[in-house]
C-alpha cells in the first residue's frame, strides 16, 4: 500500500535531497514538482558556471520556488570553485585582516555569484568560535578565536551574501569550534556548563540573528548539559528553547547532513535521525551528499510512518514545510543581484591578510616543497598551495613522515627551502622534518591552515597565510617574491 499523497508531500516539503553528476536526472526534478523543498549542489555538480545555471533553471522548472542550496564558504570550502581553488579568502583570513567593511563586501560578491547562477541559499558562514587549535572540521573556516570578533564578522557576511539575494545559513549552532573530533566522523562532545557557551561559543549566533539571517545550521555535537547523550540536532532544549525562545530566531532551522555519523549512527539511520530532529525543532533536512530517489522516498516514508505512530505530530511537519516555504518565499522576492562584481577583491583580501615572522630574503629561486595534508570531508580534494602562481620555480610534494630530510637537502643543492603545509603543527613527521631541516638548511615555512601558537625553531621566516584558497596560494607566493 502506497503513501498518502498529501502526507508524503507534507514530508518531502521539509527535505533538501541531493544528486549525482552535472545534470539533474529525472527522478530529482520529478521529486521537486512532487513538493521536495530542494537539493544541495556539491562539488559533482559543478562543471563551469553554464552548466550550473542551466542545472538550476531544470529544477526551477519542477517548481519555480524550489529551494537550491550549495556551500559556498570560500577559503577551504568551495563547491563553485572546487576544481581550482576559491578566488576569496576564507574567515580566518578575513577575521585576521579585521575590516568588517571588507567581510562584509567578500561575502555579497560570492553571494552575487550565486544568485546569478540560480542558487538561493548559501549553507554560510561559519561562525564558530575557533577555541580548539587542533579542530579537525573547523579551523580556517572560523573568524578566529575570539567571540566578539566572530560576531561582528558573522553578521557582516550575513548582511553580506543576502544583500545580493541570497539567504545565508550560519552554522553549526550552538558552536563546533571547541570540539576536537570530527562530526562527519563519531559525535563529538563538549562538556560545559551553559554559562561557558553563552559567554564563548554562542554571541556569533545572538548576532547573526539580530542580522536578519534567514537560516541557522544545526551541530551534529553533544552537549551534555543541554543534549544529554544525543547531538543537538535531536535537541528540543538547544533548537527550541535556546535558539527559538531565547535568541529569537523566527526563520528557518536546517539540519547538517544527516548522513554524517554523528547523526545517523546516533539515530539508527538517516530516516530516523530526521524523524529526531523534526521532532527536536528541526525544519529543513539535508539528508547529505549521497542521495538517489530510493533514499528520498524511504526518508519520506519514515517521516509519514512517525505522522501515524505517535513520534511527530502532524502541527510540527507542517510547521516545518511552512518554515521552508518562507525561506523560499523570502528568496523568490529578495531582489536582484548585482550584475558584476570586482574579480580581484578576493585576491587583495588575501595579500592583506598574509603574516611574516622573520625576514623574507634570499629566496632565489628556491625548492618549494609542498607537505601533503589530508582533506576534510566539509573541504574536499580541493586543489592548494603554490604551485600554480610560482614563475620558473621547482616545487615536488611529499609525505612529511615518509621523507628523508637528506634527500631534501640534496634535491636542493645550494638553494634554499620553502615548506608549505597545513596545519603543520599537527602533521605527522611535519615539526620533525622542519626541525631537522633547519639545522643544517635556511628554510622558510608557509602555514596555510589553522596555525595555534606553534612556531618551529631556526627557520628563516615563518609565513601565515590564514587559508588555502587559491587566493591565499598567490598571496604567499606573491609575499615570498615568487610569483609570475
Amino acid at each position: 500500500m502506497g503513501l498518502d499523497p498529501g502526507l508524503r508531500r507534507l514530508a518531502l516539503g521539509t527535505l533538501l535531497a541531493a544528486y549525482p553528476g552535472p545534470v539533474p536526472p529525472d527522478w530529482a526534478v520529478d521529486l521537486v514538482a512532487d513538493g521536495l523543498a530542494g537539493h544541495t549542489l556539491f562539488g559533482t555538480n559543478v562543471h563551469d558556471p553554464a552548466q550550473v545555471a542551466a542545472s538550476t533553471a531544470a529544477l526551477r522548472a519542477g517548481r519555480a520556488d524550489v529551494l537550491i542550496a550549495i556551500d559556498e564558504e570560500g577559503g577551504d570550502v568551495t563547491r563553485l570553485a572546487h576544481a581550482t581553488g576559491s578566488p576569496y579568502p576564507g574567515n580566518a583570513a578575513l577575521g585576521t585582516i579585521g575590516d568588517v567593511a571588507l567581510t562584509r563586501r567578500i561575502y555579497q560578491a560570492i553571494g552575487a555569484e550565486l544568485a546569478a547562477l540560480g542558487v538561493t541559499v548559501n549553507l554560510a558562514p561559519t561562525v564558530d568560535v575557533n577555541t580548539a587549535a587542533d579542530n579537525p572540521v573547523i579551523g580556517t573556516r572560523s573568524f578566529g578565536a575570539d567571540p566578539v570578533r566572530v560576531a561582528a564578522h558573522s553578521a557582516a557576511a550575513v548582511s553580506g551574501l543576502q544583500a545580493a539575494g541570497v539567504a545565508a545559513c550560519a552554522k553549526h549552532f550552538p558552536g563546533h569550534g571547541a570540539t576536537i573530533a570530527d562530526s562527519h566522523h563519531e559525535l563529538p562532545t563538549v562538556d560545559v556548563p551553559l554559562s561557558v557557551l553563552r559567554q564563548r561559543d554562542l554571541p556569533p549566533f545572538a548576532a547573526v540573528v539580530a542580522a536578519g539571517a534567514r537560516a541557522v545550521m544545526t551541530a551534529h555535537i553533544r552537549v551534555p548539559a543541554l543534549t544529554g547523550a544525543g547531538p543537538a540536532t535531536f535537541s528540543r532544549a538547544v533548537l527550541v528553547d535556546l535558539l527559538r525562545t531565547e535568541y529569537g530566531f523566527t526563520g528557518a532551522v536546517i539540519t547538517d547532513a544527516l548522513e554524517m555519523k554523528g547523526a545517523a549512527v546516533a539515530a539508527g539511520g538517516v530516516g530516523p535521525a530526521a524523524v529526531r530532529s523534526l521532532a527536536a525543532g528541526a525544519d529543513l533536512l539535508c539528508i547529505g551528499a549521497k542521495v538517489d530517489a530510493d533514499l528520498v522516498e524511504r526518508v519520506a516514508a519514515e517521516i509519514v510512518e512517525a505522522l501515524t505512530d505517535g513520534r511527530l505530530t502532524t502541527a510540527r511537519v507542517e510547521e516545518a514545510a511552512g518554515r521552508a516555504a518562507a525561506l523560499a518565499a523570502w528568496t523568490r522576492t529578495a531582489g536582484e543581484a548585482p550584475t558584476s562584481t570586482d574579480t580581484d577583491l578576493g585576491y587583495a583580501a588575501a595579500r592583506r591578510a598574509v603574516r611574516v615572522d622573520g625576514v623574507l630574503t634570499g629566496l632565489d629561486r628556491p625548492l618549494v616543497v609542498q607537505l601533503h595534508t589530508e582533506s576534510t570531508i566539509a573541504e574536499g580534494r580541493v586543489p592548494w598551495g603554490l604551485g600554480p602562481h610560482l614563475d620558473e620555480v621547482q616545487e615536488i610534494r611529499v609525505i612529511a613522515a615518509e621523507t628523508d630530510p637528506a634527500t631534501l637537502r640534496g634535491l636542493a643543492g645550494e638553494r634554499p627551502i620553502v615548506l608549505v603545509g597545513r596545519h603543520l603543527h599537527r602533521l605527522p613527521g611535519g615539526p620533525e622534518l622542519i626541525a631537522e631541516l633547519a639545522l643544517e638548511h635556511p628554510v622558510t615555512v608557509v602555514e596555510m591552515g589553522w596555525p595555534a601558537q606553534w612556531r618551529p625553531a631556526g627557520v628563516r621566516a615563518f609565513v601565515t597565510t590564514y587559508g588555502a584558497s587559491h587566493a591565499n596560494g598567490r598571496a604567499a607566493a606573491e609575499a615570498l617574491g615568487l610569483a609570475g
